[in-house]
């Protein structure tokens, strides 16, 4: 069974009790840091995004079908109070507790139901290639998004492309979208960049990142560039469980070849995934 089955499994049989994203990752067998990356890549949601919604979906459920007490019910998915259960329940839904047990259904409330893993496809990819890389500079715009919203990047990208060319010391031949600082909570910073030899006259609106010196698996794909989450999926959850590495918790990058048509999509892709023994 895969780290995300695993962890789906877990929690829809634990989602009552006090879990943490270590115990999750502990009954799948693998990191937080791993577990991570692999349940945002295969479902868009973070672990604990994914946790929130389904305890607060069956709050919502029990509510609908006249549960008397919203404390108990608070109690009984995790929260201490009824005033921080009524702010997850809002923040989540936009309704109260009190609200959803008047209305007597869930119709229009955007609930987390169980996910299944059937419904995430993989991908056939071709066995990687491996590379020792030395520390590498990156410049680029940097942005904030979060694994459920990434619909921002591509117009990342075309802010980018303005810089392209006019960059000094630019290493050339290719462009990379670098995910880095990421949290529980799944969210994460994304650059669209370029590396560089020195930082030395990089316009000063750009975003410097210092990559250390790392050993990747990288992966090519020859398809289209709306295939990348099925890419990261399957490489997460079928190939990095498979192959005896661990994922290093430094930067993953994309890498865009001078091949690749931003117009179009096409081209292919690198995935550049950071391993250890």
């Amino acid at each position: 069974m895969k780290p995300v089955d695993r962890a789906l499994w877990y929690i829809e049989s634990h989602f009552r009790d006090d879990i943490s994203l270590d115990d999750i990752a502990k009954n799948g067998g693998v990191s937080r840091f791993h577990l991570s990356r692999a349940f945002s890549a295969a479902t868009t949601h973070s672990v604990i995004g994914y946790l929130r919604g389904r305890r607060l979906t069956e709050a919502a459920r029990r509510l609908a079908d006249g549960a008397p007490d919203i404390l108990d019910v608070a109690i009984e998915i995790g929260y201490g109070s009824h005033e921080a259960f009524t702010r997850a329940f809002r923040d989540f839904f936009g309704l109260t507790p009190e609200e959803v047990r008047q209305r007597g259904s869930l119709q229009d409330l955007s609930c987390l139901e169980p996910m299944r893993m059937d419904d995430i496809r993989t991908i056939a990819l071709n066995e990687p290639r491996f590379a020792e890389m030395p520390a590498r500079l990156f410049v680029g715009i940097n942005d904030k998004f979060n694994s459920g919203n990434v619909a921002g990047i591509p117009a990342l990208w075309q802010r980018f492309n303005a810089y392209w060319g006019a960059i000094p010391h630019m290493v050339p031949g290719a462009g990379y979208g670098i995910c880095h600082t990421h949290d529980d909570s799944g969210n994460f910073d994304y650059v669209a960049g370029v590396e560089v030899t020195e930082f030395t006259d990089v316009p000063a609106e750009l975003f410097r990142l210092r990559v250390p010196a790392q050993r990747y698996a990288i992966f090519a794909h020859e398809g289209h560039v709306s295939d990348i989450r099925s890419v990261c999926h399957t490489i997460w959850n079928k190939w990095l469980p498979a192959s005896g590495f661990k994922a290093a918790d430094t930067p993953v990058q994309e890498r865009y070849h001078a091949r690749f048509d931003p117009a179009t999509g096409l081209g292919g892709f690198e995935i550049w995934l950071p391993i250890k023994e």
